[in-house]
């Protein structure tokens, strides 16, 4: 059998949670579980995440897939819904909707009292400079009044574009049109805290927090790791040693023949590649651990294997013999660091293939 499987540790998820909750004491936890759950399976991580307060997905056919587990408990729609129709199941499912335009409001408005039934809050989305969703200042405040008005229970959202950067001059911009539009429409709850402000502004943790990258053991920083922020690892990536090869000086490995030996080395050959997830662009050298041992990459990622530089360890690596990807001894943010993206992009990208292994 092709050894390529994703180890997911329900303890560390469990751990990375209540880190959250030490955070935000006061705050009740909305727990990003979208993209199939960052690549872990949704199934999977809200197993392991009972103690969340809230999910929150990015439409509605990841709420379902949660409701089809048997879960009840709160879901949030982060970009709310796409149709009429869409509303009308997410009433039934008892999904919570962000609106962040007027079409979305004037369903909601519609279904007034099959939403207000169903007991759901409204998030109402600002669109404080980061221009992707949203409603402006002075618009939004006419919305929450209106729904005020006809008796919605309100929540004010946003959504930083540069938490993770705290010197950043938007992100005062960005406070600053949220603390007026909450004191405009007091008494209003307030959710603008993704992983990355949970940690820089615990000021502005309010009444709803939303970790996502924090819960999977990845870091919102480029500069601060996930053990220095007190997460645990979430997911240990490994594959197999197929083979073992003998190239000699000269000799050249993978397609495009851009490794060339520089002199007699041993080669093993790895069952995990882009079609797996992992990642193929890398810019500088990358590595793969075995028994904790650091090994670097010898040519290019292909879609099914690749081939690293095990000269020196030949009598400790034999086809069979484990390879971790990322997991304990390598982190998934140094991967992603070396292919010029992040965390968040490498887990989303995993795909069905690699077998999924829950551990306690």
């Amino acid at each position: 059998m092709r050894q390529a499987s994703i180890t997911i540790h329900k303890a560390a998820l469990q751990h990375n949670l209540q880190r959250v909750k030490q955070l935000a004491p006061k705050a009740k936890t909305i727990c990003m579980v979208k993209a199939n759950a960052y690549g872990l399976g949704v199934e999977n991580a809200i197993h392991a995440l009972d103690q969340a307060d809230a999910f929150g997905v990015a439409c509605l056919q990841e709420a379902l897939e949660i409701r089809a587990t048997g879960n009840h408990k709160p879901i949030t729609l982060i970009e709310g819904v796409f149709s009429e129709t869409e509303l009308l199941t997410a009433i039934k499912e008892k999904c919570e909707c962000i609106i962040h335009h007027r079409q979305q409001l004037d369903w909601l408005l519609h279904h007034k009292t099959a939403y207000q039934n169903a007991g759901l809050k409204v998030w109402i989305k600002l669109n404080s400079g980061m221009n992707r969703l949203g409603f402006k200042v002075p618009e939004i405040i006419n919305v929450i009044h209106q729904l005020k008005d006809e008796n919605f229970h309100c929540v004010l959202a946003m959504h930083f574009a540069n938490a993770d950067v705290p010197e950043h001059p938007m992100n005062q911009q960005q406070i600053d049109q949220l603390l007026h539009v909450k004191a405009v429409c007091e008494p209003i709850e307030v959710s603008c805290c993704n992983s990355a402000a949970i940690y820089n502004y615990p000021e502005l943790h309010f009444d709803y927090v939303r970790p996502g990258i924090m819960l999977y053991g990845a870091s919102p920083f480029d500069d601060r790791s996930a053990k220095d922020l007190g997460l645990q690892t979430t997911m240990t990536f490994t594959a197999g040693v197929m083979a073992i090869n003998r190239i000699k000086a000269g000799e050249k490995v993978g397609y495009g023949s851009r490794f060339i030996a520089e002199k007699d080395i041993s080669i093993a050959v790895v069952s995990i590649g882009y079609g797996d997830g992992y990642p193929r662009a890398y810019q500088v050298p990358v590595f793969v651990a075995i028994n904790g041992q650091r090994f670097a990459h010898a040519g290019r990622v292909s879609m099914d294997m690749m081939t690293i530089d095990i000269t020196g360890y030949e009598d400790q690596i034999h086809p069979g013999t484990s390879v971790e990807l990322w997991g304990e001894h390598i982190s998934v943010d140094e991967v992603a660091a070396a292919n010029g993206t992040i965390g968040y992009e490498l887990l989303c990208r995993l795909t069905e293939r690699p077998k999924r292994i829950i551990q306690d």
